[in-house]
């Protein structure tokens, strides 16, 4: 069974491995010991902060582990509240009309505005499981299990919800977009580029952007054709996603043009459709999935289990494993979610 936990620093090598394995482009996961050791600290200081009224400056780092031989599956975290600390920079498409009617002329365009609009929003990231874990329920649980806690604790985190897609890249990290942007304005190429926004060292990027919109019809039509696109590992991700209700507003990363989605935090599916109930622990022979969480934010854990849920009695029937999984004891309350 794959258990969802917040994470700690003795899961480091864990998190180096998945950092590793992530492969070029997942800026979030840089294999550099100093931010992968800081990401770890500052989740254990968010998930132990008391009194949290609104969302501030927490980062919420999970990793899910199987719980027969505690090998770490995968990660994937939140952060309640992007932006301030350390500035996040986009592009906005826009639409602009040239026209000149004595001339006949009339000139549909498109603009890439440079901005950081997303500040202050809620961001879900880091989402990441290893190839010999990707099977049944498991994609599911990394993702969704953020909606849960969302839905059980919705004053921690932003009216906004949003994710930034990984874009177009080559296995050797190349990126169409970026290589328009490096002839042009820069002189490092895009692993590099990636690695030092993902170390926290984003002063290139307001040194060096140009800071007036870029003409998409004057990129090149290899940048051109990778703008809102997403890489091919990653579209099982948007598609779980899109199905929560998540949508593209027309925002793209300054990297790689890969699509930031983004949904209101009450309207996304799984923060809608979950619900409380109170746990019963014995054996049963149900046939229904469901995503399960405890209640707990500190002692955070999930799982993907069968379960018996009874609607008019708003109860459910745990087994004694899937109990144990989650903290739980006979009485208490957890949030559930139908697959």
């Amino acid at each position: 069974m794959l258990v969802v936990r917040p994470i700690t620093m003795s899961d480091y090598d864990a998190l180096h491995t998945c950092a590793v394995e992530s492969g070029h482009g997942f800026t979030s996961l840089p294999v550099n010991e100093e931010l992968l050791t800081n990401r770890i600290t500052h989740s254990e200081y968010s998930f132990s902060k008391p009194k949290v009224t609104e969302p501030g400056d927490e980062g919420y780092l999970m990793v899910g582990f199987d719980s027969k031989s505690g090998e770490v599956a995968g990660c994937t975290g939140i952060e309640a509240s992007i932006g301030w600390d350390v500035p996040f920079y986009s592009y906005h498409i826009s639409t602009i009309v040239h026209s000149s009617p004595k001339l006949g002329v009339n000139n549909v365009v498109k603009l890439l505005t440079f901005g950081n609009n997303y500040t202050g929003c809620s961001e879900i990231c880091t989402l990441f499981l290893r190839p010999s874990f990707r099977g049944g329920l498991n994609g599911r649980l990394m993702s969704k299990c953020r909606f849960l806690m969302m839905a059980e604790h919705p004053h921690r985190f932003s009216k906004t919800v949003f994710a930034e897609m990984r874009g177009v890249s080559d296995d050797e990290g190349n990126s169409p977009f970026w290589q328009w942007l490096q002839e042009h304005f820069f002189s490092i190429d895009f692993t590099m580029a990636d690695y030092l926004t993902g170390i926290g060292k984003k002063g290139f990027i307001a040194d060096l952007m140009p800071k007036l919109p870029i003409y998409i019809n004057l990129l090149s039509k290899e940048a051109q054709e990778v703008i809102g696109q997403v890489h091919e590992n990653t579209k099982p991700a948007l598609r779980l996603l899109e199905k929560e209700g998540f949508t593209c507003r027309n925002y793209v990363d300054i990297f790689d043009g890969g699509p930031s989605v983004e949904c209101d935090m009450r309207n996304i599916e799984s923060v809608r459709h979950s619900f409380r109930a109170k746990v019963s622990i014995a054996q049963h022979s149900s046939s229904q999935d469901y995503l399960v969480s405890n209640t707990s934010f500190e002692h955070f854990r999930a799982v993907a289990t069968k379960a018996a849920y009874d609607q008019a009695s708003e109860s459910v029937i745990l087994s004694p494993e899937a109990a144990e999984a989650l903290q739980v004891k006979q009485g208490d309350y957890v949030r559930m979610l139908a697959q």
